[in-house]
């Protein structure tokens, strides 16, 4: 079935300007479908993968029925919030917050849009809401920090949007959203829309939305994403020096590597930097400033490589970015979704290259045995791996495990370190290892 474009859709001709001069003629599989559905009221479950345009699939009806709706010339002072949109991080609630304010630069009427996070001071978002907001962009934290301060009320909101929802779950935010539902009103338009659907994201579907419409398009041929998998096999030891020939070798303009640590991210980019590769670390411990000045400058390909923690996962929306390598495997088959969604957007296509080493193949395994999908195992030359997996001890007696296995030998130094890295990789797996 042929999607139709944009002005079949019964939009503003305000918003249909905007959308003309950003270059989107035709509305993505998700926009064609979530629109109608959503200008019509109803609540809406949402499968789309990262960059298949579902931002501009939520904000395009929310605002044309705020333009439209009753109270579009009351007084600022009058103000009532009457969409909210959760997100789970700072860079996602600026990115939100950014096509709301671009959707609207023609609009006849002018909407407040309010955009709240934590890492900043929370005196300027106070006193910018002293005049009220039509819409809210927020991270649950701090958007009930600014209700328990008596910044803002949300007892008005007529849709409530929680986007990527597995990642708010999956960042500990369940007890926060449990608190905002409760001070929501009963009667409102819910949004939900999410990547992945782990079991906590049903039950919290469940919970919130009434008679939902389901618009899945991410399990689609056309609406899936033109990204080309690899797994590299490389010792532990030697990723540093293949990233860097890989960086070489295809003559990336950008790369977003992803880390398990901020150490880590320190770490590689300090070494990148040594070789004379413009490179900088993105991770929790910087301050707002700092992680909106890196993004600006790899946005602008000022910065290369761009070393990040999971943090950098959702909320970066960069296009023709050619290329995402997990340095250090995700701990979830979420978290790699969502790492090697930052390519392929926008219609681009782009590359997800992931370093196995002996300690993480088992743990790559069982990403791929969620996905449904196997990645052919390659080896660079230069780059083949020697190391071996550490030998399952499982059915040996306590003695011969104390002694490495193999009676009259004890373990070695190298035996040892083996052992402690995959002991850290198994915890970072399991989750154990939450640093962000």
């Amino acid at each position: 079935m042929p999607i139709l474009p944009f002005s079949s859709l019964g939009l503003l001709p305000s918003l249909l300007r905007v959308i003309d001069e950003m270059g989107y003629p035709a509305p993505t599989a998700i926009q064609a479908e979530a629109i109608p559905v959503i200008l019509r009221g109803d609540d809406v479950l949402g499968a789309a993968q990262t960059g298949s345009g579902k931002t501009a699939a939520f904000a395009l009806p929310i605002l044309q029925s705020l333009l439209l709706g009753k109270g579009a010339n009351r007084r600022e002072k009058e103000r009532q919030v009457r969409a909210l949109i959760l997100a789970p991080t700072r860079e996602l609630a600026a990115q939100v917050g950014a096509t709301f304010e671009k959707l609207t630069q023609y609009s006849a009427h002018r909407l407040q849009i309010s955009v709240l996070f934590g890492g900043v001071s929370i005196n300027p978002q106070m006193m910018a809401l002293r005049g009220g907001a039509d819409i809210v962009v927020a991270t649950p934290g701090r958007l009930l920090d600014l209700i328990d301060h008596n910044a803002l009320s949300i007892s008005a909101v007529s849709t409530l949007v929680l986007d990527e929802a597995d990642r708010l779950l999956d960042m500990g935010f369940a007890d926060e959203i449990g608190r905002l539902l409760k001070l929501l009103p009963a009667q409102r338009q819910t949004l939900l829309f999410s990547a992945t659907y782990p079991p906590a994201v049903q039950a919290l579907a469940q919970t919130i939305l009434h008679h939902p419409i389901r618009i899945e398009v991410a399990s689609t041929a056309a609406g899936r994403p033109d990204i080309e998998e690899r797994a590299i096999e490389v010792d532990a030891g030697r990723r540093t020096q293949l990233l860097r020939h890989l960086i070489e070798q295809h003559a990336w303009e950008r790369a977003l590597v992803f880390v398990a640590t901020k150490y880590a991210a320190d770490i590689v980019a300090v070494k990148l930097q040594r070789a004379g590769i413009d490179a900088g670390a993105f991770h929790g411990d910087l301050s707002q400033g700092a992680r909106t000045q890196l993004l600006a400058e790899f946005k602008n390909t000022k910065l290369r490589i761009l070393v990040a923690t999971d943090v950098a996962a959702r909320g970066i929306d960069i296009t023709q970015l050619p290329a995402v390598v997990n340095y250090d495997l995700p701990r979830s088959t979420v978290e790699y979704t969502h790492r090697i969604g930052r390519t392929g957007r926008a219609g681009a296509s782009g590359i997800a290259i992931s370093f196995i080493s002996a300690d993480t193949e088992a743990h790559f395994r069982l990403i791929e045995h969620r996905r449904q999908r196997q990645i052919p195992r390659e080896q660079i030359a230069g780059f083949e791996p020697v190391d071996q997996p550490a030998a399952d001890l499982s059915g040996l007696s306590a003695a011969e495990k104390s002694n490495g296995g193999i009676k009259g030998k004890r373990k070695s130094k190298k035996d040892k370190l083996r052992e402690a890295a995959a002991a850290e990789a198994a915890a970072v797996a399991a989750g154990q290892l939450r640093n962000p």
